[in-house]
Parts: C-alpha cells; sequence; structure tokens
C-alpha cells in the first residue's frame, strides 16, 4: 500500500465512502472521515441513529441499496453490523441486499468482528456474484478510536486493499494500519486480539479485586492513577480504569455483569482445533460466563473497562424495596 493522506486533491472532488451502520462505531466512523473531508452517505435500521448522523452532517440514504446508488464508482463501503447473519443479509439478501447493485471494482469493508471463515466466503461470493471485493477489517480501539483513529487489521486480496486504501487511511490512527493477509486474515487477527484483551482485561480485574479485599483502607482510584506513571502495567486499559474509579471509586453503581464473547470462543476453538494450550486466555473467557452468575470485584472492574473504552453497556445496580436486585 503506498502512502495517502486519506484526502482528495486540490481541484478534485471530495472522496466519498458509504456507511452502513451508524451506532456508536459507525458514527464515530463517520465523523472521522466528515473531518477528514470525506462526503459520507449512510444509513442505518434505526431511525434514531439516522438523525444523529444527519446532525453530524452525514447524507442519510433510504435504505442500504440507496447507499449504494449515491456513490461514484469506484465505490467505497463500510459495514458497521452486527456479525452473522446481519452481515449476509447485508450483502445477499435478494430484496435488500447491496450486492445487486455492486460493479466490479467496488469495495466492501467489512468493520466488524465478523468470524474470519464467513469473511473468506463472503469475499469468494461477492467476487462471483458481482466482480466486487470484500476487504476484512479487525478494527480496535473503540468509540474513541473511531473518532480519533483506529487499529486496523486488514485482510484481502491486494487490488482490493489498494481500492480502499483511501479509506482506511483516513480511518487509521498514525502507524495502526496493516495489510496482515488474504481474505480472511484481518478478522483472524482481530479474532486473537480480542482474546488477549479478555486476558488482560481480567487480570487487571482480579488485580483489583485483591487490592480491595487488601487489610488497608486502599485508595483503589489512588493506585490505578499511580500505575498509569512509570508502571510495567501501565497503558490505556489502567488509564480508563482510573477514569471509571474516579467516577465511581468502589464501582457501587454497576454490577459485576461482563456481556461480549463471541470472538473469544471462536479463537479458543481455533486454539485448541491448532494444539495451543490458550489456558490463560480460556480461563478468562470462563470468567466473562461466570460474571453473569455471581457477583465479584474482578468482573466490576472488567465491565467498567469495557464501557469506558467500547462504550459498551453495564447493568447497573437497582435499589428497591428489597434492596440491591
Amino acid at each position: 500500500m503506498t502512502a495517502s493522506s486519506g484526502r482528495a486533491g486540490a481541484g478534485e472532488p471530495p472522496l466519498e465512502a458509504g456507511l452502513i451502520g451508524l451506532g456508536r462505531m459507525g458514527l464515530g466512523v463517520a465523523r472521522r472521515l466528515l473531518g477528514a473531508g470525506w462526503r459520507v452517505v449512510g444509513w442505518d435500521l434505526a431511525a434514531p441513529a439516522c438523525r444523529e448522523a444527519a446532525k453530524a452532517g452525514v447524507h442519510v440514504a433510504q435504505s442500504a441499496r440507496d447507499v449504494v446508488a449515491s456513490l461514484r464508482p469506484p465505490r467505497r463501503i463500510w459495514l458497521m453490523v452486527p456479525a452473522g447473519e446481519p452481515v449476509d443479509r447485508t450483502l445477499f439478501d435478494p430484496s435488500h441486499g447491496i450486492q445487486a447493485l455492486l460493479e466490479p471494482g467496488d469495495v466492501v469493508v467489512d468493520g466488524g468482528n465478523s468470524f474470519y471463515e464467513d469473511s473468506r466466503r463472503r469475499a469468494r461470493e461477492l467476487r462471483e456474484r458481482a466482480g466486487a471485493w470484500l476487504v476484512d477489517c479487525g478494527s480496535s480501539g473503540g468509540v474513541e478510536g473511531a473518532e480519533q483513529g483506529l487499529c486496523l487489521m486488514v485482510g484481502g486480496e491486494p487490488e482490493a486493499v489498494e481500492v480502499a486504501f483511501p479509506l482506511l487511511r483516513a480511518l487509521a490512527a498514525p502507524g495502526g494500519l496493516a495489510h496482515v493477509g488474504p481474505p480472511g486474515a484481518g478478522h483472524f487477527v482481530k479474532m486473537v486480539h480480542n482474546a488477549v484483551e479478555y486476558g488482560m482485561l481480567q487480570a487487571i480485574g482480579e488485580g483489583f479485586e485483591l487490592l480491595s479485599a487488601a487489610p488497608y483502607a486502599l485508595d483503589l482510584h489512588q493506585v490505578a492513577v499511580l500505575w498509569t506513571h512509570g508502571s510495567v502495567v501501565r497503558g490505556w486499559l489502567m488509564e480508563l480504569l482510573a477514569r471509571a474509579l474516579a467516577k465511581d471509586p468502589r464501582l457501587e453503581g454497576l454490577r459485576g455483569v461482563v456481556g461480549g464473547g463471541e470472538t473469544g470462543g471462536w479463537a479458543i476453538q481455533e486454539a485448541w482445533k491448532r494444539g495451543v494450550p490458550f489456558s490463560t486466555l480460556a480461563s478468562a473467557y470462563a470468567m466473562r460466563l461466570r460474571s453473569r452468575q455471581e457477583e465479584s470485584v474482578a468482573a466490576k472492574v472488567v465491565a467498567a473497562l469495557r464501557r469506558e473504552f467500547g462504550g459498551h453497556s453495564v447493568t447497573p445496580v437497582r435499589q428497591g424495596a428489597g434492596g440491591e436486585r
């Protein structure tokens, strides 16, 4: 991939992209593109998301197909929809799928957490049916990353990635863009990335559970801030924990129920299939499942961290006649 600013040259029409899926991450992607001078045409099933995107400057289309029809070829279209059947419907549904309007040379970038084998299949089918390309793009950085620069793990044929490159470059953080391999490779790398994330979150959570049980009246926020300065374990996750503890010093306003986990489950299956023990990360995944059954400080920390970096929902503590539920 050659260097590019992700902006149109002087006297040229603005670069443009389609964006299907305008939720938290999708809206962040749209805002980053708009800030780089792109024309963005978007659509979402949810009317409130479309209204919010319109306020940001997105040209809101009437349907996913209308997004395709509103762009000049070769088209660059970013999908930010839930993994699985929603991606297949968006691409291939006989009545509403965008494949019917795509032309040879168009590129669809799946920026969600799709299973890598599904991405390989979709890339093949899209090429056979429409002559268009599918690029699978693992996207990390959460809601803040979508607006300030993402880490993008890109899989796809070299020709497809070359067409998609201006879009990818506009969304990536400095140094946060790599073409890691053929179709499926981007989502494979993101799958492993998410599993590593599970392990890191669980380690932080268990450490702070022990701190909370110490024979001292420790200030957890103070410790988290301290560990962001010069510590071996310093980093963005520790900064986010310090932020979360500044809001709620003992995390008493949320329950330790941790969502997510699908990509981690895929990674564990792949690891065991390939003879990789994956014991630490499998344990972290098991603790996510446990969190949905019992309360724990570790689970509260993990839930709070996911809320901070990804805007993921948490289960609040509710007070009623019977006390905490």
